[in-house]
């Protein structure tokens, strides 16, 4: 797929999601081997907690980025986060990215 559509669209969902204190926004960065989840603070500019699959050895790509999904839960309702705003970065929900919001349910967090 192109990466300038997935940037258009990303602007597009960007214009209508926004992290605050209360509910920060959950973004996902999908590359070709890996894939990085972050909660941000959008008001402050500040991420607030990151995962990422560079550590697990799990054998897919979609078992990877459920973990990611469970471990990025874990760290944030340490620090008290319970909701979110999910930003699918542009990409569609389905796949990896279906799989890592699969996770952060489990794991606890609500969106």
């Amino acid at each position: 797929m192109n990466k300038s559509l997935r940037v258009k669209r990303h602007k597009k969902i960007r214009k209508k999601i926004m992290g605050t204190k209360d509910r920060p926004r959950l973004s996902v960065f999908r590359s070709g081997k890996h894939i990085f989840a972050q909660i941000i603070n959008d008001a402050e500019s500040k991420t607030l907690v990151s995962a990422s699959d560079l550590n697990l050895d799990k054998s897919t790509k979609s078992q990877k980025a459920y973990e990611v999904g469970k471990k990025l839960a874990e760290k944030a309702l340490k620090k008290k986060i319970k909701a979110v705003v999910f930003d699918r970065g542009g990409y569609l929900y389905h796949g990896r990215v279906l799989e890592l919001a699969k996770g952060v349910r489990e794991g606890g967090l609500e969106f």
